[in-house]
């Protein structure tokens, strides 16, 4: 008789974010397979599970593959386990799952904790639709062209960043996709947990920033009218937000700038365009 491959959710953080039926699992299974063993024993150790571990990572995933596959067609259950939230999501897993599927070994998923489900339901930005892209490019031209190829979708858009590299992945956004809602979630489920909120242009974040990130852009803002925003005047725009909104300048600004998906300054400059001075800063 086969065994079966469970896929195992546990916590990003807080380990008290793990259901009851994972912690069964893990307490029944025969073998459990986890990134980091010495990671994965502290989890065990707090609800004192007492199983025997086996690495299983990007570095070794082909050649373990095999191995669990066959312990599993001997009719052993094991447990695929990340470091943190549910495998495959940006982690290792999927050439054991498609294997296991492939010889008709049973695969059940045991849902939980996930990085990107936390930062989504706090986040305070549209989700009926997103778009989850995984890991930014780590080279700034390739990480545009990303930023650029997804910037037109009519939808909030999710990734995973390293805190090294958020501050240059922000100025990349906003140079690519102008002003937008931006979230950075970080350090989620912890002590420490934060979350950043606003504009591309407002968001602040320190070289000393540190912890895991979930980054959410927010989708493209919609023209004020079903007239082409290239073909307005973003005086008039300005204008007619003021008047109607009781709002100052700088705030009409902002609020036209997003709604063209544009930077405030280029809105600005396209302000002064229009009127052939330097006029008053609305910055």
């Amino acid at each position: 008789m086969l065994g079966t491959l469970y896929i195992v959710a546990t916590p990003i953080g807080n380990l008290e974010d793990i259901t009851l039926r994972a912690l069964r699992i893990l307490n029944e299974v025969d073998l459990i397979a986890c990134e980091d063993t010495r990671h994965s024993r502290k989890l065990l150790s707090h609800y004192q599970i007492s199983k025997p571990l086996i690495s299983y990572h990007q570095h070794n995933e082909l050649e373990r593959t095999v191995e669990l596959v066959a312990r599993l067609e001997a009719g052993e259950n094991i447990a695929l386990v990340s470091d943190a939230g549910t495998p495959l999501v940006s982690d290792p897993g999927l050439r054991i799952v498609q294997e296991a599927i492939e010889r008709g070994i049973r695969v059940v998923s045991i849902p939980g904790a996930s990085a990107i489900i936390a930062a989504i339901a706090s986040a305070g930005l549209p989700m009926d639709q997103f778009t989850f892209a995984g890991f930014l490019p780590s080279k700034q031209t390739a990480r545009r062209a990303k930023l650029t190829e997804l910037g037109a979708l009519p939808m909030t858009t999710v990734f995973y960043e390293a805190p090294h590299r958020i501050k240059q992945a922000l100025a990349d956004a906003r140079e690519v996709l102008g002003e937008r809602r931006v979230v950075v979630a970080r350090e989620l489920t912890k002590i420490h947990e934060e979350f950043i909120r606003g504009e591309l242009s407002e968001v602040q974040i320190t070289d000393q920033t540190r912890g895991e990130i979930v980054l959410l852009i927010g989708p493209p803002g919609k023209p004020t009218s079903s007239q082409e925003p290239a073909n307005r005047s973003v005086r008039k725009d300005v204008e007619e937000i003021m008047r109607v909104e009781n709002i100052d300048r700088k705030a009409a600004l902002k609020r036209v700038a997003r709604s063209r998906g544009i930077g405030k300054s280029e809105a600005y400059r396209l302000m002064l365009s229009e009127r052939g001075d330097h006029g008053e800063d609305g910055k």
